[in-house]
């Protein structure tokens, strides 16, 4: 596979929404959903970010716990994965606390007919997205190998409809929210067909369960 392994990882309620009607930058799991992401992150070259999410949460998710900081760098690997964020523009507000954070950051932009703008300050490295499989290819030639996939909703979309995305860890929260925010949009996307086999169901405490699932070949 010329590209790296991908995996998305959300915190949903129970039907299936990232956040509260109003919408805003929701923090849904509590303390075993955090370990589990954590431990995605641990595992992960580096996480996709979309543009929106960043904006609205203004940083990206950080390995806390010192034993899985350590096991990165005993395996030679820096504390934390790089951040590369997917964005059209390419300009963010520069007093995000996403600058600060400790990290290599990494902008993924889509081309555009005009020419882009100067890197903003904060990125040390561009690459352009066409298509997922044309973005995806330099980053595993570049040593991205395993890729966790933040969020947001429109960005998991066009992986599944680009049919790249390879595993899903969902944590199910004990929330009933409504409204409009589906960790899914479903409009128009080509998913008929596609099959998820069961790896992991794990109880994570405060009634919040982890389940992830890998994509099965298409027959």
């Amino acid at each position: 596979m010329n590209r790296p392994e991908l995996r998305l990882v959300l915190a949903v309620s129970l039907d299936g929404r990232l956040a509260p009607p109003e919408g805003g930058a929701a923090q849904l799991g509590g303390a075993g959903d955090r370990r589990a992401l954590e431990e995605a992150l641990v595992w992960a070259d580096a996480c996709l970010i979309g543009a929106q999410t960043l904006r609205l949460h203004g940083s990206t998710c950080l390995i806390r716990q010192p034993e899985l900081v350590a096991q990165r760098q005993a395996e030679g690997r820096s504390a934390q994965p790089r951040a590369i964020v997917v964005s059209r523009s390419g300009r963010f507000a520069p007093d995000l606390p996403f600058w600060t954070q400790p990290l290599e950051r990494w902008l993924l932009q889509a081309h555009g007919p005009e020419p882009a703008p100067a890197l903003q300050p904060g990125f040390s490295r561009l690459l352009h997205w066409s298509t997922w499989p044309e973005a995806l290819a330099p980053l595993a030639a570049a040593g991205i190998q395993r890729l966790v996939v933040l969020g947001g909703a429109q960005l998991a979309a066009s992986l599944l409809a680009a049919d790249c995305l390879d595993a899903l860890q969902l944590t199910l929260c004990p929330l009933l929210l409504g409204g409009p925010h589906h960790w899914l949009p479903s409009a128009g996307l080509p998913l008929q067909g596609q099959g998820w086999r069961l790896e992991q169901c794990r109880p994570l405490g405060g009634d919040e369960l982890l389940l992830r699932y890998r994509r099965t070949p298409a027959l």
